[in-house]
């Protein structure tokens, strides 16, 4: 009887209204957009940056997200995309909209990000499961995001902040990056690690 009873108090403490999201470390959120994750960092103060941007539609959960964390009208100062796939990228053209913020990701991943050149297709036998075998359906067709995507810095610095550095963790894709933290060592690694069969 007191195990059903805990359980149910539980259930009632991480219940809450608004946007579904996780606290993964000091000053780092993310939220689950069906198979895959974005994160909102906190850095430097009252500054803040969006790790990937997830499916299409999902934009204005993102900014509920944001603004749920940091108050009405919060946004972050950019956005840094781990690699260009569908999944990473769907909510960008909603998202940059809304908050004009300037968007980053490796050099190698520009082709795809400037609308000069599709992903190659993927090899459905790869890490077995659901999700490779649907892979060969999965849009690989570039996106042009013009004037908003910047090429990350080559040093592994990461915009705005000292406290983070990109780590170029090829394989998914060309130019896939991983985000680390030195002082708790934190890592977000995008697609360079995943779970989901």
């Amino acid at each position: 009887m007191e195990t059903i009873e805990l359980k149910e108090t539980a259930v009632k403490k991480t219940k809450k209204k608004g946007p579904e999201y996780f606290n993964v470390a000091p000053g780092v959120w993310g939220m689950r957009i069906i198979f895959v994750n974005v994160y909102i960092v906190a850095i430097d103060g009252n500054n803040r940056i969006l790790i990937d941007a997830g499916l299409k539609g999902y934009g204005s959960k993102i900014r509920r997200m944001a603004e749920d964390i940091f108050g009405p009208g919060a946004k972050p100062k950019a956005i840094v995309l781990t690699h260009g796939h569908f999944d990473h990228v769907g909510a960008l053209e909603e998202l940059s909209k809304m908050w004009h913020v300037p968007i980053y990701a490796h050099l190698l991943e520009m082709p795809y990000l400037k609308g000069l050149s599709s992903y190659p297709p993927p090899d459905p036998f790869v890490g077995g499961g659901l999700m490779s075998l649907m892979s060969w359906s999965f849009p690989r067709s570039p996106k042009n995001l013009g004037r908003r995507i910047f090429k990350l810095p080559a040093d592994g610095t990461f915009p705005m902040t000292e406290e983070w550095r990109w780590i170029h963790t090829p394989g998914h894709a060309p130019g896939h990056i991983s985000l680390f933290r030195d002082s708790d060592k934190t890592l977000i690694a995008g697609d360079a690690f995943v779970t989901t069969k």
